[in-house]
């Protein structure tokens, strides 16, 4: 469960998790999601996120105490979502080409489902990581470690051109999240109200002939 979760209230806390307190907190984050990657921080109010959650303003602070605890739990499911997929995909079962080509993919497709996910994300580092700097200098540190195994492993079996595995994947989340965070920019160059499906395919299969053609050596071209 992501971090920002165990700040609930003690007494929702100590209860089995029922099937109508899930629902009611993914809603609560889904509509917290819409809310701050459109105003900020600063700028969203729990009046707000109860507003587009459909809820009293009652249930929000019931399940999540402050703005604050349900930003770094909207911040916490992003990091999660995000993470998983690179321990879903970069493993040393699979071949270089299966597991980069892959989490590409699952990131290209998340910049497509979940833009505003990555632009909260972007803004919170933009700010200098006030919410989530003890998460980047530990989690996440650790996260990328166990991921830079996986690649180190490869370069060392000579399936992988050397490489610094964690500025691989600064490369991969810059090139993915790119989709998401640059929308308007992407859209007014290729002259789109609205990016498509072909434009996302079109950026996984770029950055994919990117980063495998570089990388990828002997007999997994």
């Amino acid at each position: 469960m992501a971090a920002g979760l165990a700040d609930l209230t003690a007494v929702e806390a100590a209860r089995p998790p029922g099937r109508l307190r899930q629902a009611r907190v993914a809603l609560i984050l889904e509509a917290a999601e819409h809310v701050f990657a459109a105003t900020g921080f600063d700028g969203a109010t729990t009046a707000d996120i109860a507003a587009r959650a459909g809820l009293p303003k009652a249930n929000v602070h019931y399940y999540f105490g402050t703005k604050e605890k349900i930003y770094r739990a909207v911040l916490d499911n992003i990091l999660e979502l995000w993470l998983d997929e690179a321990d879903h995909w970069i493993t040393a079962e699979r071949s270089p080409r299966a597991a980069l080509g892959g989490y590409i993919r699952a990131k290209i497709a998340l910049a497509r489902d979940r833009p505003e996910a990555s632009r909260i994300y972007a803004g919170e580092l933009l700010r200098g990581a006030p919410h989530i700097a003890a998460y980047l200098r530990f989690s996440l540190r650790e996260r990328v470690a166990g991921l830079s195994q996986v690649i180190n492993g490869w370069i060392a079996r000579g399936k992988l051109r050397p490489v610094d595995p964690a500025h691989l994947l600064f490369c991969i989340w810059a090139m993915t999240q790119t989709y998401a965070d640059f929308s308007a920019q992407i859209g007014a160059v290729l002259d789109r109200t609205a990016l498509d499906d072909n434009v996302y395919e079109t950026a996984a299969a770029t950055v994919t002939a990117l980063v495998l053609g570089g990388l990828i050596i002997g007999e997994e071209i």
